[in-house]
């Protein structure tokens, strides 16, 4: 399984250039420098909060680096499966959501919309061609990095994806049972982001019901979407659904859907509270359980996956 091939190489160099430019911001916020902060935007407030979230900001990023070298170098075979999966997933979680929200942000504006594309999951507190440079670099990173791993799977645990959907023995009442029980919770998050993505101010602070654009509209309709995504796919693996299918395409359902809403649920729900912090305008009841079913339902995919994954193994004579 040669994992220094050179299109793997080259991945890896582009993923790492990649995070490059939204490390470099984030250092100079760090040390007080305000490129790219207009003069009365609050992020200039330099609290203990905002400089957590910068240095969490700069790790975060920081593991796609080490993912990507993990991911094509010999060594990375002998890494055991959670501690690669664990902060892929993460990955995946937290970039999906940037890469198809950013462009149907610029897709709209390009149509006529009169807000400018804004950061996924933030306020409009920066420079446009922070947004424009910084996101554009985590939609790169996301391309390499999803196939960097793609590649790595296909070579390490290809034999535990082959096969169909309808060929999958029955999984019994408990993963059924927790299978419709995850696609019920997550009914909650998908039609609150979809009555937010609607314009609608229900259940939000009357600071974030005011200052909304459609761009954030936009983003609220691709979290329903992911919420969905990850019930479907929990669903399909459980019960066999779409017999015909590659067993490959409900696994990616919900890797995506779980990862995109777990980890934004977890990093909305810590954003609302430095928000609180700095305002004194903290998240509603509302958004709080909305964040934290997010962050239930995404947990409990994974651990579906993790039992079949398990029992896959053991069908097929082989450990992952």
């Amino acid at each position: 399984m040669p994992l220094t091939t050179p299109r793997r190489a080259a991945l890896r160099t582009v993923a790492v250039t990649a995070c490059l430019p939204y490390l470099c911001l984030k250092a100079a916020w760090i040390g007080g420098s305000h490129l790219g902060i207009p003069e009365h935007s609050g992020l200039r407030d330099h609290s203990s909060g905002m400089a957590a979230a910068n240095t969490a900001s700069i790790l975060l990023d920081s593991c796609v680096i080490a993912l990507a070298l993990l991911l094509t170098r010999p060594w990375g075979l002998r890494v055991k499966t959670w501690l690669l999966a664990l902060p892929m997933w993460v990955a995946t979680g937290l970039l999906a959501p940037v890469m198809t929200g950013y462009p149907l942000q610029l897709l709209l504006h390009a149509c006529g919309s009169a807000a400018g594309p804004a950061a996924p999951g933030s306020a409009p507190f920066l420079d446009t061609w922070v947004f424009a440079v910084v996101y554009a670099g985590f939609i790169v990173q996301g391309l390499a990095l999803g196939t960097l791993f793609t590649l790595y799977a296909r070579d390490r645990w290809g034999h535990l994806l082959r096969g169909r959907t309808g060929e999958l023995p029955s999984s019994g009442a408990a993963p059924r049972t927790a299978a419709v029980v995850t696609a019920v919770l997550s009914l909650l998050p998908a039609a609150a982001h979809l009555v937010w993505a609607t314009g609608s101010g229900r259940g939000l602070t009357p600071a974030l019901a005011a200052g909304r654009t459609t761009d954030d509209y936009a983003l609220e309709a691709v979290f329903a979407v992911f919420a969905l995504v990850g019930a479907a796919g929990a669903l399909m693996t459980a019960f066999g659904l779409g017999r015909s299918l590659p067993l490959r395409l409900p696994l990616a359902l919900a890797w995506l859907g779980s990862g995109a809403t777990a980890c934004w649920g977890g990093w909305l729900w810590l954003s609302a509270l430095l928000v609180a912090d700095r305002t004194a305008d903290g998240p509603t009841a509302t958004m709080g359980l909305t964040y934290a079913v997010q962050m239930v339902t995404g947990t409990l995919i994974v651990v579906m996956g993790i039992r079949f994954f398990a029992e896959r193994a053991h069908q097929v004579g082989r450990t992952p």
